[in-house]
């Protein structure tokens, strides 16, 4: 039943391994775990530098294997620096997350102790708000407008054809950018799990953002670690429909799943809650081969 489940899929958020963090896996496992299962190819997140030659050398060791690079505008890079977004295009880096857990929101979440459970990321992050190496957190809005870094790196992620990915970001933010990104001519919008905790958009929220021409992105991770329910992203997934979704794993701690495994996972639960092959087919394949390819 399950046979070729994974076949011409994308997992566009992956945490492998050489990171700051202690990962899974690396890129080269990363490469032959995702040939093995016929997937296409992967993102690769790292919360603190761009990852886009780590792509081009996956890709010259596994040349079936598209490998995208990636940047995510935390302070490591400059926070919203349209320089490092630049670089990074050229780089060929093809997702440009907006903060993640620098952001604005995620800090204001994290410091409210209202978590049950902390990220894997903050125990790094502890760390150096204890040594005083961290920075003030990123916000993208200015006097209710978008800052002008922002609506450079908009016009940078339209000319190159890139993915923009919400990060962490609230959800004033998240509409503010979406529909500015359309203005901007900006093809390609991911609203990164739009059920993580210091996120948790609605599921009209997030129609409303589909609406607009932005993909829900369904995390494997969010449910699994009880961040969210299984049901609940079924309901919103429903609610919104799979021609607006995709599903990515956000798998790499050295704890979990490893990411094709997650995926499988993930969309074996949704065959076994109602939704047809097809369905899958279309967030797993169909939506992530346009956007990483497209």
């Amino acid at each position: 039943m399950y046979e070729g489940l994974l076949e011409g899929a994308y997992d566009l958020h992956v945490h492998t391994g050489p990171d700051v963090m202690n990962r899974k896996l690396d890129d080269m496992d990363m490469a032959e775990r995702i040939q093995a299962v016929g997937m296409k190819g992967y993102g690769i997140k790292s919360h603190y530098f761009c990852t886009a030659e780590r792509a081009k050398l996956v890709k010259k060791m596994y040349p079936k294997v598209n490998a995208i690079g990636a940047i995510a505008l935390n302070n490591s890079v400059g926070g919203l620096n349209p320089l490092a977004v630049e670089m990074a295009a050229r780089d060929g880096a093809k997702i440009v997350w907006m903060p993640t857990f620098d952001a604005t929101n995620e800090q204001e979440h994290f410091k409210s102790g209202k978590h049950d459970k902390l990220p894997y990321w903050a125990t790094l992050q502890m760390e150096l708000i204890e040594k005083g190496k961290t920075q003030s957190s990123i916000g993208i809005l200015e006097n209710g407008s978008l800052k002008s870094s922002v609506l450079d790196i908009l016009d940078i992620i339209a000319d190159y054809n890139l993915i923009l990915a919400t990060g962490h970001l609230g959800k004033d933010e998240i509409f503010a950018i979406t529909k500015e990104a359309v203005k901007r001519n900006v093809k390609k919008i991911v609203i990164t799990h739009p059920d993580f905790p210091s996120i948790r958009l609605t599921k009209v929220e997030q129609k409303q953002l589909a609406e607009l021409g932005a993909y829900m992105e369904h995390c494997f991770t969010t449910p699994y670690s009880n961040k969210t329910t299984w049901e609940a992203v079924y309901e919103e997934i429903r609610y919104v429909g799979p021609a607006h979704c995709i599903l990515s794993t956000d798998l790499g701690q050295p704890t979990g799943p490893y990411p094709d495994e997650g995926l499988l996972t993930f969309a074996q639960n949704l065959l076994e809650n109602g939704f047809s092959r097809d369905e899958v087919h279309q967030m797993t394949d169909e939506n992530t081969t346009f956007l990483a390819e497209g």
